[in-house]
């Protein structure tokens, strides 16, 4: 049998390793990537509208970077008490 199959008794389902932090900011750096993109090929093809996607796209990945870096400080600190 393999590790995955769920008739294996010596398999460990009880945890899940979700780190929404990492996930976060993960997420985020790919949304700023995307805008960067978007930005740089409304400028080059003169789409203002693009172009402004593309900024905003920077910022909500940038303000979800910022969240699960907050995450992982906080969860830091919760930890330490």
């Amino acid at each position: 049998m393999y590790n995955d199959d769920p008739r294996n008794p010596n398999v460990d389902r009880t945890t899940t390793n979700t780190n929404t932090a990492e996930k976060d900011r993960m997420a985020g750096n790919l949304e700023q990537a995307k805008g960067r993109v978007k930005e740089s090929v409304g400028a080059l093809a003169g789409n203002e509208r693009l172009k402004a996607e593309g900024e905003s796209d920077q910022m909500a990945g940038k303000a979800r970077t910022t969240k699960g870096n907050w995450k992982e400080r906080i969860k830091a600190w919760v930890d330490r008490l």
